[in-house]
């Protein structure tokens, strides 16, 4: 279990572009976070099934999903927070040693083709002191991929 700074580490993180993190014990957690416009929640089980030999959805409620997936025999934390980004989005959220894809942009165009809504995903790493209009986010949709000003 990671303790309450690792978390507020990921979560401040996974905003800017899903990359590794090296926790206290020195394990490798990856985090990828995508963003699903209009997500039903058994398409996203369905598309996640067919990339982890399990997955598991432990609380589901109005605001959010919690879940555990495995992949590789490694266990992963499956996160979905609904209504964010102008509400009609939904933040998937997957932390774990191992994941089926190595960046968000990866995992976004898993999720598009699996999913065929839009998904959208950011570009690259946050900086501090980087003005937030002139953050750019991957849009993937039936139009391509496309960067974007998120508004």
């Amino acid at each position: 279990m990671l303790d309450d700074n690792i978390v507020a580490a990921l979560r401040v993180r996974r905003h800017y572009g899903g990359h590794e993190l090296m926790t206290q014990e020195s394990a490798q957690v990856q985090d990828l976070e995508i963003y699903v416009r209009d997500l039903e929640t058994e398409d996203l089980i369905k598309w996640l099934a067919g990339h982890f030999e399990q997955v598991e959805v432990s609380s589901d409620t109005d605001r959010a999903i919690k879940g555990r997936a495995v992949y590789q025999g490694d266990p992963v934390q499956l996160s979905v927070y609904r209504g964010v980004m102008g509400k009609r989005y939904s933040s998937v959220v997957l932390e774990g040693a191992t994941l089926p894809w190595e960046t968000d942009l990866s995992c976004a165009r898993s999720a598009y083709h699996g999913l065929a809504v839009e998904i959208r995903c950011s570009a690259g790493e946050w900086k501090e002191g980087d003005a937030v209009e002139d953050d750019k986010w991957w849009r993937v949709d039936a139009r391509g991929e496309q960067l974007v000003v998120w508004n």
